[in-house]
């Protein structure tokens, strides 16, 4: 397998520093059987196509065997593959032929929680209160005179109570079980040594067949204060609280505990002899508390939510990238950039709309805003090539390659995220990110299931989007697709770019922004105002968002130059 496109001859930099890898949402990316749903089959089926697209690596979503109440984040089995995807033998198939592509393998594990289907929950709930099978979760009596009110003030990410009540075998109410997601998804308890022997025998499992890494599941959130304490009212102050200065820990995000966890899951991932690597998603308060996560005998790398929920301003960006970079280069971690993945709103529409100093994330922060695609279009095209010249890695979520906008008006009947039916019909969710993808011809399924389909996307597909098929772009140099696969070709040929430093040649606030990577010999400039600027003196236009007005750059357009 490849080392780091950027070395210095004799002594490689480990693949992972500046990798561009890209997200599979499998349900969403290719459909072989014609169920409907993607699956390994057609995955491996678009492998040629990953390769010449010029990423490093996959990234892919769950696929282990799950009843899918939250996409396959509710995990029923580690060790095997649900059915609707393909057999354990097939993902073996996948990851030899991403191997044979040049394409390393990084796979999703989910810590924090099980499905209620696992066969641990299945026999906590048959067991007694008080008994070893229910130490594995968290489970308590309730409040109240009849134990009728949760055990505390916990509240699930997707709405609503963070716990839910068991029923005995003899039909009376019982104890209540924590699940900080989905009820279908209860939390286990990693202050018992089973759990956490359990995990890192799992990480063995994959990497011996060959899996390259393991992007983890809401990181920050594995350990809870003894005695599950109430939030209060002060939740986002604990959110924003930084402990490193003496602030109060939050209850069960970003406790200092989970550091322990990960430093023998890095012990597991160093005893191969190409050691596996580890991103971390991770939602914690501060650029510095992120850091702690990949210390150099933890993880490797983490997700930049910062970055990826900064408006199109050039002063919050950069702030995002300046504060990322000296923060993790604290820790001699690189920084790794996003812009888009399955559970936030795509960046084509979030840039779609009117530009604040408020962080943009989620479809219910666009829902009520005026919405300018081709505006969002032309941004997406620039922050491409921004995110791309930035130092360390970057994630390439499935689609965004082609421009795919949020679908905001999936019909109400076939949204089957969680949050839709936890939040009582208010908030939409993430399903509008996870329309599975075109690929060719004039009308949906766009060849994302075969001509001979016996069901229909499990999401529709957007009928403007036949303009949006690697069929249509291909060879098109003012697509989104031949942006993307220049710039990557790009980047993979210039030794400035990927790990490394990078120096601003311009005011923090200025419309603006120009940075130089390497000798200098690279720099590249974003226009954030509305005028065409002057450029800087430069050798080669190597690549532009958009065209040149008279050699000057339009405004939310970014272009890379050689010095």
């Amino acid at each position: 397998m490849p080392q780091s496109q950027h070395t210095d001859g004799s002594n490689p930099a480990p693949w992972w520093r500046d990798a561009v890898i890209y997200q599979v949402y499998i349900r969403s990316f290719a459909d072989d059987s014609g169920d409907g749903i993607g699956d390994l089959d057609g995955l491996r089926r678009r492998l040629p196509y990953l390769a010449d697209l010029g990423v490093d690596a996959l990234w892919l979503n769950p696929w282990y065997t799950s009843p899918m109440a939250d996409g396959g984040y509710d995990v029923a089995d580690y060790r095997d593959i649900d059915p609707s995807f393909g057999t354990l033998e097939d993902a073996k198939a996948m990851i030899a032929e991403a191997h044979e592509q040049g394409l390393r393998v990084v796979i999703d594990i989910v810590p924090n929680h099980t499905s209620d289907q696992h066969a641990w929950f299945q026999e906590a709930l048959a067991a007694e209160p008080g008994a070893p099978a229910r130490d594995l979760y968290h489970f308590r009596p309730g409040k109240g005179v009849e134990g009728d009110e949760p055990p505390n003030d916990w509240r699930s990410v997707f709405g609503g109570p963070a716990w839910t009540r068991t029923t005995n075998a003899d039909g009376t109410p019982g104890e209540w079980y924590l699940h900080l997601f989905a009820s279908e998804q209860p939390d286990l308890n990693w202050d018992n040594q089973v759990v956490r022997d359990e995990f890192e025998s799992i990480l063995k499992f994959w990497f011996d067949l060959g899996v390259d890494g393991v992007r983890i599941d809401v990181a920050n959130s594995l350990l809870k204060e003894p005695g599950l304490p109430d939030v209060g009212t002060s939740d986002i102050e604990l959110l924003t609280s930084d402990p490193d200065a003496g602030g109060p820990e939050h209850p069960h995000w970003d406790r200092n505990g989970v550091h322990e966890i990960f430093r023998g899951w890095r012990a597991v991932a160093d005893s191969y002899d190409d050691p596996r690597v580890f991103v971390a998603e991770a939602w914690v308060g501060t650029p510095q508390r992120l850091a702690r996560y990949v210390r150099p005998d933890e993880l490797h790398t983490a997700f930049n939510f910062d970055y990826l929920q900064a408006p199109w301003r050039p002063a919050q960006l950069r702030s995002a990238i300046d504060t990322s970079i000296a923060a993790l280069g604290a820790v001699g971690a690189p920084p790794t950039w996003v812009l888009s993945n399955h559970d936030v709103a795509r960046h084509v529409t979030r840039y779609a709309v009117e530009q604040t100093e408020k962080q943009i994330r989620s479809l219910a922060h666009v829902a009520d805003a005026d919405i300018d695609l081709e505006l969002g279009t032309r941004r997406a095209r620039a922050a491409a090539l921004l995110m791309l010249a930035l130092p360390g890695g970057a994630y390439v979520y499935q689609g965004e390659e082609l421009g795919l906008w949020e679908v905001t008006d999936l019909p109400e009947e076939l949204l089957q995220d969680p949050t839709w039916k936890r939040s009582e019909h208010t908030d939409r969710g993430r399903d509008g990110c996870r329309v599975p993808l075109p690929w060719s011809g004039d009308e949906p399924p766009f060849g994302y299931s075969p001509e001979d389909a016996h069901a229909e996307p499990w999401l529709p597909q957007p009928a403007a989007w036949k303009h949006l098929t690697p069929e249509a772009q291909a060879g098109d140099p003012g697509s989104m697709l031949e942006l993307y696969r220049s710039a990557l070709r790009i980047r993979r040929a210039q030794s400035a770019l990927g790990d490394g430093e990078l120096t601003w040649e311009s005011e923090p606030d200025a419309a603006v922004q120009s940075f130089t990577r390497g000798a200098p010999d690279f720099r590249c400039v974003v226009n954030f105002g509305s005028e065409p600027a002057e450029l800087p003196a430069h050798r080669e236009v190597l690549l532009s968002s958009v065209p040149l007005e008279d050699g000057r750059l339009p405004g939310d357009a970014a272009v890379w130059l050689a010095i």
